[in-house]
């Protein structure tokens, strides 16, 4: 048997690779961010940026080391002005004396980079004290709200421990979870009992319905105690619950003895309570939305203007003190070494701004010549666009117009709406002209407002009103997945008796 024999050779080799440089990178990620994204990320970059600073409206400064220009209307305000700079610029040489003792770790330079900002501290005790003033306090979630309540219950120990875990397993939307005997085991020190008396009381808890295992529940506990007369209702969804939730009124009718017309009202009556009482506490949920761009009607040939919605962002510029510092040859090698790397990411921070700013006018104004009859007229008219063609007019990349339009939203006569919105596939209608799904959506939509609910549409159906419509050669089971995506219900839960 041959012996095997290991030996390391070299070679060389030539290739391309694509490498981004950080600051592209940065750029795309700025590009991708929605305006209060955007807000708080220039935010961050003026705390751990010290050569970054905010003009506070005034129009942008260069970066230079020339001496700024006196704007002081007279000889006294010039004087003035000089006062303030020098004693600004004698404080600002006295923070910075800590630099010269600063060792190699370049992470203590980030840590400290906050303090190295030209601000009093009187300044900064007051501009933190008025964000701690106009800080919304943060609101109670459901479980503390229970809590807090379930303390005060007088009840013994072994009940009191059992709510405590009852309350561990209520969702947001105040349903138990988790079926009662399934919180019993034999390390429990309460009972089986125990747990079925504190159920009891938290369901007398604030918000009225907490606690319920299921909707009927829910419903039953709101009208014990809401004080008013619903002996009949009551009735209803503690015997025929599951028909009435497949609309089987007719059903329901014979076996209580009773009318449509009283079924319809107590259904009506039904409809008043809240089927998910833990959402009246906690935390908001809902995010905000802000337009990043606004359309408006204006002289122009298309009718249109278009502008950007960020009057709140801040002006960047790069702090004159800190390049003279950099440029300074009595400051040490790892002072400038800092700052020039401190110059370098500001300016990076505020090309990235002006590029996602210009790429954003430039896709939202070319969306606007492509969907010309959607701002003029209506959703009808909202046309199929792929996004390459926005793309192409522009001279961008693909991927740079999907990041443009990413979490952005466009504020119009139409409404405040998503840039993606205006991206979609679609079909041809009679004529041959192009049809989006959003169109063929509210087309659908319209449908099932105007059918007689008496006698709902079925999809094929829905399928034929819409070739009647313009819009033929749908499936059925297209008008099915759109009826869905509406969050519309079958014909047979649609019916009304």
């Amino acid at each position: 048997m041959d012996s095997m024999k290991l030996q390391m050779t070299g070679q060389m080799r030539f290739e391309q690779r694509m490498k981004l440089a950080p600051h592209m990178i940065q750029s795309m990620e700025i590009l991708q961010l929605p305006l209060l994204a955007l807000k708080d990320r220039i935010e961050q970059e003026l705390n751990s940026n010290p050569t970054l600073e905010s003009d506070d409206g005034l129009p942008p400064q260069s970066a230079s080391a020339d001496e700024p220009v006196n704007t002081a209307e007279n000889p006294a305000d010039a004087s003035s002005s000089q006062t303030t700079t020098a004693e600004a610029d004698t404080e600002k040489d006295t923070e910075f004396e800590r630099y010269t003792g600063l060792d190699d770790n370049v992470s203590e330079y980030l840590n400290q980079a906050d303090s190295f900002r030209p601000r009093s501290s009187a300044e900064q005790a007051d501009k933190k004290l008025e964000a701690i003033k106009n800080t919304a306090a943060p609101q109670m979630s459901l479980h503390d709200y229970l809590d807090d309540q379930w303390r005060l219950v007088d009840t013994p120990d072994t009940v009191k421990k059992a709510g405590s875990i009852i309350i561990d397993y209520i969702d947001e939307k105040g349903y138990l979870s988790v079926r009662p005997e399934q919180l019993h085991n034999e390390k429990s020190d309460f009972s089986p009992d125990d747990i079925n008396k504190a159920l009891a009381l938290i369901q007398k808890l604030d918000p009225v319905g907490v606690g319920a295992r299921d909707m009927g529940e829910c419903m039953l506990i709101q009208m014990a105690n809401s004080g008013e007369d619903y002996s009949f209702e009551e009735k209803l969804v503690s015997n025929y619950m599951q028909d009435l939730l497949e609309n089987r009124l007719p059903e329901i009718a014979k076996k209580m003895n009773c009318s449509l017309e009283q079924l319809n009202h107590s259904i009506e009556r039904l409809g008043r309570l809240d089927i998910s009482p833990g959402l009246q506490v906690g935390p908001d949920q809902n995010h905000p939305i802000t337009a990043d761009v606004i359309v408006e009607e204006s002289d122009q040939p298309n009718g249109f203007s278009v502008r950007l919605a960020d009057t709140g962002l801040p002006n960047l510029r790069i702090s004159d003190y800190y390049v003279k510092l950099a440029k300074d040859p009595s400051s040490n090698d790892k002072t400038k070494q800092f700052l020039q790397n401190s110059i370098r990411s500001a300016q990076w921070i505020i090309d990235a701004i002006q590029q996602r700013k210009n790429t954003l006018l430039r896709v939202a104004q070319s969306i606007v010549k492509f969907q010309h009859d959607f701002f003029e007229k209506g959703h009808l008219y909202l046309k199929p666009l792929p996004m390459s063609k926005i793309a192409e007019d522009v001279g961008v990349h693909l991927a740079t117009v999907s990041r443009a339009v990413a979490g952005k939203y466009l504020f119009c006569s139409q409404g405040i709406i998503p840039l993606r919105k205006f991206f979609s596939g679609g079909t041809e209608d009679v004529n041959g002209n192009p049809q989006s799904w959003q169109t063929v959506r509210i087309k659908l939509q319209q449908i099932i407002d105007s059918e007689d609910k008496k006698k709902p549409l079925n999809d094929d159906q829905i399928r034929q009103k819409l070739a009647d419509a313009g819009i033929p050669n749908l499936a059925r089971r297209t008008v099915a997945k759109y009826r869905k995506l509406l969050n519309i219900p079958t014909a047979r839960f649609r019916k009304k008796y």
